[in-house]
């Protein structure tokens, strides 16, 4: 699968669930690509924006969409990478706001 086809298949699959693309699709290409090159890395798609840690059961909340997209899109209306946003964010009818990371600490930092 290409950039393209992802991208194709994530707009289709995500837009009837309420989320939308950012508005720069260069941008949204970018983190694409990073899902791409994360899913050869480590054979699954983790958020770009995070370190992963190569084990797929340590890292499942940051597989894309990440478990933290819904809480994220709902309090700023956008997710950490901007990845995902709502209708309401690409319309610019609600203020862009950073977005606090949610993922556990020792998360964060890695695994011992």
């Amino acid at each position: 699968m290409n950039v393209e086809q992802l991208y194709e298949f994530l707009k289709r699959t995500q837009e009837e669930k309420g989320y939308f693309f950012h508005k720069d699709k260069t941008r949204v290409f970018q983190l694409l690509e990073g899902l791409l090159e994360n899913r050869e890395r480590y054979g699954y798609m983790c958020c770009p924006c995070r370190l992963a840690a190569d084990d797929r059961d340590w890292d499942r909340d940051i597989i894309c969409p990440c478990a933290y997209r819904a809480p994220d899109v709902a309090e700023y209306g956008s997710c950490y990478c901007g990845l995902y946003v709502s209708k309401e964010w690409n319309e610019e009818t609600i203020p862009h706001s950073y977005v606090s990371e949610r993922r556990p600490p020792e998360k964060i930092f890695g695994k011992s």
